[in-house]
């Protein structure tokens, strides 16, 4: 085998090397190509129904078929059970199964030790560990939320979970909200990623982290916040330019007063007819003793002054504005479909959230069952968070990692942290923000690390790494999804590569891989 003048020179070793790649490859697509290949339509679709295609998730594909499949996920019917050693892991953390008024009730008792103590370095040192402890349990949900949307079943699911945990937006960093971010993904998010918006928004507005970060904790008759009622409708709900007025964010601020977070001691003794008009969910709390109880006028609609029943009676307008059925539906249609959606369909899925009552399943299902989705394969960029849980999804197709701290290390590299959006308006969907040359340039290696095992993703935490353990992507699972499908730069570009870490690297750093 002879250079030629545009091919740099290389060693017998290196040829060598490559000669073996090309046999392992040829070898592989043998054996690959016995099986059938699904259609360019059948794996265009499933990679917009889930974060990357994997073994597991083409076999449920070809079992069920693409109806039965996306009836099982919009109806929950698929499990949610990881991989028992990622389940372990998951178990082993904090914040994962210990009760948020458990984890709130030990900030407040060592904050107290902390305040007693004499000034000098042992309280100094204790309010370093303090703020250790807390960026530890952020980190923790951070990586349970990664570790799930890597390996969760229903990849569907996953990926709601992740669209409203950034439309739903919290900042970490704040206030107690490292503390209760964890709750926030599992107990507020996942289990209304699938159902009515209207629960999903009081399940937000009810919760700990919501209440901290939009400053509604401190929201009260007197001394009224509007942060939370202002956010609640230009972001949450009805977007900016649906017709509501300063007037209105007032009122539902108004309405909002006593809506906070349930105190940790013995609240103080209220009169019977006032104490029953407290409302208590978890670490939800509604005061009346703190509650405006005047008459208010929210969009046009009266709603009398009657504690809880207020919020209640809000949202329930709110979640009813034709315009809020077009900002979610639209929403959606950004993250999934392309960062400008066509018209036609953001108006059908906007039909569907009104006839429904805001059923979040059944509008996923007008989308993904329209002809509009279908004309966009191939042209909606990746996201970092999409990058990253994809790559790990194609290299390691299911394989337990053992370590999930690369996986937030990569995500900050890229900018898009779980939990790190200063402002409450979340990540961009579009890819303006993720598509710069020094966004590839991160992309790159990234795709490097994880294409030449060059990461510490099989490693468990505080032991020495081991050996090189590279992903094999030349399986099954590429021959039968992509190998075909590949543009030509693509495939030129994996034709030069000389070793299968080089090829594997190739491969996630291409258009092909972050375009889908």
């Amino acid at each position: 085998m002879q250079d030629t003048p545009n091919r740099p020179s290389l060693g017998r070793r290196s040829w060598l090397a490559a000669i073996s790649v090309l046999l392992v490859l040829g070898t592989s697509a043998a054996a690959a190509r016995s099986g059938s290949a699904l259609s360019q339509d059948d794996v265009d679709w499933l990679r917009r129904d889930s974060f990357e295609l994997d073994t597991a998730t083409v076999a449920m594909y070809r079992d069920l078929g693409r109806s039965r499949l996306l009836d099982r996920q919009l109806d929950g019917r698929i499990s949610d059970d990881l991989p028992a050693p990622i389940t372990a892991l998951i178990n082993s953390y904090e914040a994962a199964n210990t009760p948020t008024e458990q984890v709130l009730a030990g900030l407040r008792d060592e904050q107290e030790k902390i305040k007693a103590m004499p000034d000098g370095d042992e309280k100094t040192a204790a309010k370093k560990a303090q703020q250790q402890h807390a960026n530890d349990l952020l980190q923790q949900a951070q990586e349970i939320e990664m570790l799930h949307a890597v390996y969760g079943p229903n990849q569907l699911k996953e990926q709601m979970v992740w669209f409203w945990l950034n439309h739903f937006s919290v900042y970490g960093a704040k206030g107690r909200v490292r503390w209760v971010a964890a709750d926030y993904v599992q107990n507020t998010i996942r289990p209304h990623a699938l159902g009515k918006f209207r629960d999903l928004v009081m399940a937000t507005l009810e919760s700990p982290a919501m209440m901290e970060f939009l400053d509604n904790a401190q929201n009260a008759k007197g001394h009224v916040n509007e942060n939370y009622a202002r956010e609640l409708m230009e972001l949450h709900t009805l977007g900016v330019g649906s017709g509501y007025t300063q007037q209105d964010v007032q009122q539902l601020a108004l309405i909002l007063t006593g809506a906070g977070v349930a105190p940790l001691r013995d609240p103080d003794a209220m009169r019977p007819r006032v104490a029953e008009m407290v409302v208590r969910n978890g670490m939800f709390e509604f005061n009346p003793k703190r509650h405006d109880f005047s008459d208010k006028v929210l969009l046009g609609h009266k709603i009398k002054g009657s504690g809880f029943d207020e919020i209640s009676e809000a949202v329930d307008i709110i979640t009813k504005q034709p315009a809020c059925a077009q900002f979610v539906s639209k929403k959606l249609a950004e993250y999934f479909v392309a960062d400008q959606p066509p018209p036609e369909l953001v108006a059908k899925m906007a039909r569907t959230f009104q006839r429904t009552d805001g059923d979040i399943a059944e509008v996923l299902r007008t989308m993904f069952e329209s002809r509009e989705l279908a004309a966009t394969y191939g042209k909606k960029f990746k996201d970092p968070m999409q990058f990253v849980v994809s790559s790990v999804r194609m290299a390691y197709d299911g394989k337990p990692i053992a370590n999930a701290k690369p996986l937030l290390n990569w995500l900050n590299q890229l900018g898009e942290p779980v939990f790190g959006r200063l402002t409450p308006d979340g990540w961009p969907l579009d890819s303006t923000g993720w598509s710069s040359s020094g966004q590839m340039a991160k992309r790159f290696e990234i795709a490097g690390a994880i294409g030449t095992g060059n990461n510490r993703l099989l490693t468990p935490e505080g032991q020495p790494k081991s050996g090189g353990d590279f992903p094999m992507l030349t399986t099954r699972l590429y021959y039968d999804t992509f190998d075909t499908k590949l543009s030509a730069p693509t495939r030129e570009a994996l034709a030069k590569a000389t070793t299968q870490q080089e090829w594997n690297t190739f491969l996630l750093s291409s258009p092909d891989f972050n375009y889908r």
